[in-house]
């Protein structure tokens, strides 16, 4: 037995006690006399005191032990001395009087201090060594919280009635939004399996058997540009039910997620219940369909009193059916110059032509109504009446000492870029509760959506998206007006979940599948599978796939995704680790009758 108790188990109740403990040392003091030893496993770190009246040969091996050799030591459990307890610790009160110490192991200097979280890491290098990496306290607790968060889902969910279902890994390849990861056949020369984007189809085939609730825990793989959010593979949380409807779903997921944040982390505050907002609300309101509702900042569209003034951008934005939009900042009139260029800056970067402002001048002297020209501080003032200027600011809400921040042009880019500059407002003047998770439901998205570039309708969400009954008629008349029975929950402006009431009824399946371009022979190719399945009694039936690592993030304070990952890939998609993706043998292209196009010096 290499360990009687775990070193973050003992307290003052073993005092006097003899133990036997196992760990890495984290941290080595010599006291000229006295060593002092702090042991880490990974439920705690003890102290452990080294004194040379124990015996020469004990001490002479405290002499050697250096940071993240891995010991056992055996000893009495004492108090700590009058002024030395430790609060911060869990072990603070008590200490370790070592009696043997056997090395276990010995490591080479690390290329990074394990113990010191406050010295900053270039990411390359922890991920390479991602196994010493592990072993701080940060990336070590994120991974404790993320299997309480999947075992608590797993109770929650088998105690519903749910089944937890596999589903398999090598399918076949179907569009789904964003690019396959291939794998090629040997067997079958020329052919290949996908790794699945989503056991879409999958969970929706076990619908029609019969399995009326199902889960997974499903690993989902999906070639896309990535980001500090987003990684080649993920785990999501899949849900699928039968006989619901909408309203049977999102209270579920809200009642999985307001149980997971009260009994697993307490110090988070939610909005309960969640806030629901269609589509367009949200769109209008804050130009995103995935608002940041831990602060206001909500949008007010210019439009009507712009398109009467003589600014030649207004003007032209109202001819080519654009908008003007924005929002007022409170206390914003006191920005420097530099901080409003800086904001020029960065909205341009998001798409917009420039950033109008108008400040409005804080003196409690002069009543709202009797302000003059000299009273706004604005890049268009000379261009505006002083009542364009007193009506922009009344349908603003603005009072005296805001800032009203306006974008104008096209619809998407100005919609786009005043969210982002929302967002960065919300982080630069901390307008939002770190401790807040403003979870809410998004609904009643388009069931299409018009790709200009290619001339044709897409999938909103997904092509097995019910559309609401009473928009059903237009689905071959009028696909942009339809609307779907889908719903995505957000949180702090991050996307966690999407789902929708899938389609159950072949014939309207079908036609859905033709306004998407697909003749009768390609939907029989890459959707047969399912669309045969409906013919044979298919239930009503919905779900929706929650991301775990996106969640994790949000309730471990993260802004990384990697984060909370063990080992995941960077952002250019890489395995720093492993050094993946890399080169095979040609024995092994042979094999799977592939050749690729390089030289062998090339390769």
């Amino acid at each position: 037995m290499f360990r009687s108790i775990e070193c973050g188990e003992i307290n003052s109740q073993h005092i006097d006690q003899s133990v036997t403990i196992a760990g890495w040392v984290h941290r080595r003091r010599d006291h000229g006399g006295l060593i002092f030893i702090d042991l880490r496993d990974s439920k705690g770190i003890v102290q452990v005191v080294i004194n040379p009246e124990n015996g020469t040969d004990l001490h002479n091996i405290g002499e050697k032990l250096r940071n993240e050799w891995v010991v056992q030591i055996s000893g009495t459990v004492q108090s700590r001395p009058a002024g030395t307890i430790n609060p911060e610790m869990i072990t603070g009160e008590i200490e370790i009087d070592a009696k043997n110490i056997t090395i276990l192991n010995q490591s080479e200097t690390p290329p990074f201090y394990i113990n010191d979280e406050k010295i900053e890491i270039d990411e390359l290098l922890r991920l390479k060594y991602r196994y010493l990496d592990i072993r701080r306290p940060k990336m070590n607790n994120a991974l404790k919280a993320r299997h309480k968060v999947v075992k608590f889902i797993r109770d929650y969910l088998s105690d519903q009635g749910f089944l937890e279902i596999e589903t398999p890994i090598l399918i076949k390849s179907t569009p789904e939004g964003a690019r396959d990861y291939l794998v090629p056949s040997r067997l079958y020369p020329g052919n290949f399996y996908a790794l699945p984007q989503s056991p879409q189809q999958l969970k929706q085939l076990l619908m029609v058997g019969g399995i009326e609730k199902y889960f997974q825990i499903a690993r989902c793989f999906r070639d896309e540009d990535l980001r500090a959010d987003r990684q080649p593979e993920h785990t999501q949380l899949d849900i699928e039910m039968s006989f619901i409807d909408q309203e049977d779903i999102l209270n579920l997921i809200e009642d999985l997620y307001v149980n997971i944040i009260e009994q697993l982390f307490p110090n988070k505050n939610i909005l309960n219940p969640f806030p629901r907002l269609t589509y367009k609300e949200s769109m209008l309101k804050y130009g995103t369909d995935k608002p940041d509702l831990r602060f206001d900042l909500t949008f007010i569209d210019f439009s009507d009193i712009a398109s009467k003034t003589d600014l030649l951008v207004f003007k032209s934005t109202i001819e080519q059916n654009g908008i003007i939009k924005g929002f007022t900042v409170p206390n914003g009139a006191s920005l420097s110059r530099k901080k409003i260029d800086a904001l020029t800056k960065f909205t341009i970067s998001k798409g917009a032509k420039g950033l109008i402002t108008i400040g409005l001048i804080d003196d409690d002297t002069i009543k709202f109504d009797k302000l003059e020209i000299s009273n706004f501080k604005s890049n268009i003032s000379k261009f505006l009446t002083l009542e364009q200027l007193r009506d922009i600011s009344r349908k603003g809400n603005a009072k005296k000492g805001d800032l009203i921040l306006i974008v104008a042009g096209p619809e998407k880019t100005t919609n786009a870029s005043l969210s982002a500059l929302r967002n960065k407002l919300g982080e630069d003047l901390s307008l939002a509760d770190p401790n807040m998770l403003a979870f809410a439901f998004v609904v009643d998205f388009p069931l299409f959506d018009y790709n200009e570039d290619e001339k044709r309708w897409d999938a909103t969400h997904h092509p097995f998206t019910m559309p609401k009954e009473e928009f059903q008629g237009l689905i071959e008349t009028d696909p942009g007006a339809v609307i779907a029975n889908c719903y995505d929950l957000v949180c702090n402006g991050e996307e966690l979940a999407s789902g929708s009431i899938r389609n159950h009824d072949f014939e309207l399946q079908s036609k859905i599948f033709n306004i998407l371009g697909y003749t009768d022979e390609q939907i029989d190719l890459r959707f047969g599978q399912l669309v045969n399945a409906l013919k044979y009694g298919a239930p009503p039936h919905g779900g929706i796939a929650p991301g775990i690592d996106r969640l994790l993030m949000l309730l471990t304070d993260s802004n990384n995704i990697r984060d909370v990952i063990a080992f995941p890939k960077t952002q250019n998609g890489i395995d720093p680790l492993f050094e993946s993706p890399g080169p095979v043998d040609y024995e092994q292209l042979n094999e799977l009758n592939i050749s690729i196009n390089t030289t062998k010096e090339e390769s």
